[in-house]
């Protein structure tokens, strides 16, 4: 047993290891590598560039003309259908260019320039009001009309590219197919574009749109003083100095983060290593009842989590079961909540409730699938069972969860469920603590405050860097685990 301990916190502390080093080494290779992707994006930028200035060189006048008019090539080559299409997204951009995507351009980099409300003149004795500039619209609308832009040059370039395979096509003999050919072709052997377009549209409009429009507020002052019809504007990195630079908001940035990944350690490693115990617990062999006692800890999963976390909320309150007990026997009662030490215990004991049965139902299906046969041929060569759960059982639960244990990881830095069920974020009013952090908010609750608090710069960067971290910590430890470094001892 003093071995098993020995090995697993040896294993333990080599992860500890291997994820400082990695986070080193990230941020000390991070220059050099930025500085190859920027040389390697502008070398694919100059051989496109080559590539279609060929085209442009070799092409016929179809091709050459492609390059001002769209479709001109497919018009030439009888395939007017493509042609319209080309020249109608043409138009189309250009109209909406003139009337609506210049001026979003220049409210992207101005946020906007009057924001009075203006007596508008009808006529016949009347008159209106004209409302002034709205920074978040002027953002939200420059952010779709950089979009159209980038989509439009795919476009175009793919005009491009099509005037020139026909042009080669024609030259050779090629028969090029036509309207009804290729309309076929798209819902035959390409209908997987059809439905992945449908996706991709709705991924920009529903998750790319509003992602770069939350990650651009972090470069401006969009607060409760500049609000959007007041007006806000660009600070740059101001933001990201306030978090995490010598001032500011640093002395409650740098603790929320060292909460916030003591939490995640300790709430998924321990959930983890309890699970394990009790599915090997209640899977083994000559223990009776195995059915109900499983069944006994699945109960906590089909209750909802919120009414357990609020349950356990008000039997640990000041005024709750538990503090009237100890009442009762003489001692005093208070609350645990306002102690930041009891009360981050708290969130990790509850936690352990609640996510416990989710590893032992996950551990348990994995239990089930590990050949006998290495245990057989353990038990030949006289390895006792404690051996054959440290050379079998757990690098083999280990190998299979690995993925999950990340997915776990990077769930409880985001887990707001929990901590503001329970505490709130609270206790709050700490030495050093500002903009409603409290002893136990992770940087989401943090987030969801300032978010409250119309606090929208700082919530925006604030997220920004919990992707960051999590993103980082998930990258370096999924290198470093077994999942892909002993992939072949399992095959």
């Amino acid at each position: 047993m003093v071995a098993f301990f020995q090995n697993t916190f040896s294993k333990i502390g080599q992860w500890f290891k291997s994820l400082g080093i990695g986070i080193v080494n990230f941020f000390k290779h991070l220059p050099r590598n930025i500085k190859r992707l920027a040389i390697k994006f502008a070398t694919k930028v100059r051989d496109s560039a080559k590539e279609y200035a060929h085209m442009f060189k070799e092409g016929d006048l179809g091709v050459k003309l492609s390059f001002i008019i769209m479709g001109f090539g497919a018009f030439m080559r009888k395939q007017v259908a493509k042609g319209i299409a080309y020249l109608f997204i043409e138009l189309l951009f250009i109209f909406y260019m003139v009337f609506n995507g210049i001026g979003a351009i220049a409210g992207f980099f101005t946020l906007g320039t009057n924001f009075t409300y203006s007596i508008n003149y009808i006529g016949e004795g009347q008159t209106g009001t004209v409302p002034g500039d709205n920074s978040m619209l002027c953002l939200l609308f420059g952010v779709v009309a950089l979009i159209v832009i980038f989509a439009f040059i795919v476009v175009y370039l793919m005009n491009i590219r099509s005037a020139f395979e026909g042009y080669e096509d024609s030259i050779i003999g090629k028969k090029l197919p036509t309207f009804r050919d290729d309309l076929r072709e798209l819902f035959d052997k390409k209908f997987y574009l059809v439905l992945l377009s449908l996706a991709l549209i709705g991924i920009i409009v529903f998750t790319v749109l509003p992602l770069i429009f939350m990650i651009l507020i972090a470069f401006t002052n969009f607060d409760q003083e500049h609000s959007a019809t007041s007006g806000f504007n660009w600070v740059g990195l101001a933001n990201f100095a306030s978090l995490v630079g010598s001032t500011g908001l640093s002395t409650t940035f740098f603790p929320v983060l060292g909460w916030t990944l003591i939490w995640a350690l300790a709430a998924t490693f321990l959930n983890y290593f309890l699970g394990v115990a009790l599915a090997l617990l209640i899977n083994k062999k000559d223990l009776k009842g195995q059915k109900i006692w499983r069944t006994f800890f699945v109960l906590t999963i089909a209750i909802p989590q919120f009414v357990s976390l609020l349950l356990m909320r008000s039997l640990l309150g000041e005024y709750g079961p538990i503090m009237e007990i100890v009442k009762n026997m003489g001692g005093q009662a208070r609350n645990l909540f306002e102690d930041t030490t009891a009360a981050r215990i708290i969130v990790i004991v509850v936690n352990l409730w609640v996510g416990i049965p989710y590893s032992m139902l996950i551990t348990s299906g994995i239990l089930m699938n590990i050949p006998g046969d290495l245990y057989e041929s353990a038990r030949i060569d006289g390895a006792s069972r404690m051996t054959m759960f440290r050379k079998i059982t757990l690098p083999y639960i280990l190998f299979v969860t690995g993925p999950y244990l990340i997915t776990q990881f990077i769930g409880n830095i985001n887990n707001f469920n929990v901590i503001f069920l329970l505490t709130g974020g609270g206790p709050f009013g700490i030495a050093g603590y500002s903009d409603g952090a409290g002893g136990t908010s992770l940087l989401v609750t943090w987030l969801y405050t300032m978010t409250g608090n119309s606090n929208y710069k700082l919530a925006s960067t604030l997220g920004i860097l919990t992707f960051l971290v999590c993103s980082i910590v998930s990258l370096i430890t999924y290198r470093h685990s077994s999942a892909t470094k002993n992939e072949e001892d399992f095959a």
